[in-house]
């Protein structure tokens, strides 16, 4: 399941009728921004009681292809560590 930033836009001026949506836009835009330069700087992100985001690196190592057993140098990457918290995953899995 995908969240689509309208989708979203449109949740959240349902939940908050005295916002207009231009500013909760605007809001959502910095939050988004604020956690990639975060997680750009290598800095663990957490929202509290729903989910932490955290930069990992996986080293450079030396890998084979195994069809033809052939060496093969892989690069270091990037990778984000995501976990969520115990009470948004019970809210996310009840039965309504």
């Amino acid at each position: 399941m995908s969240v689509v930033k309208s989708d979203l836009i449109k949740q959240l001026s349902k939940n908050y009728p005295n916002f207009l949506k231009k500013d909760l836009l605007k809001l959502l835009d910095i939050t988004i921004h604020e956690i990639q330069d975060a997680l750009k700087r290598g800095e663990r992100v957490e929202l509290r009681d729903v989910f932490t985001l955290e930069p990992r690196v996986q080293k450079a190592r030396v890998s084979r292809n195994p069809r033809t057993n052939e060496k093969i140098n892989t690069p270091e990457k990037k990778s984000i560590l995501f976990k969520m918290s115990k009470e948004w995953a019970k809210k996310i899995n009840e039965k309504e």
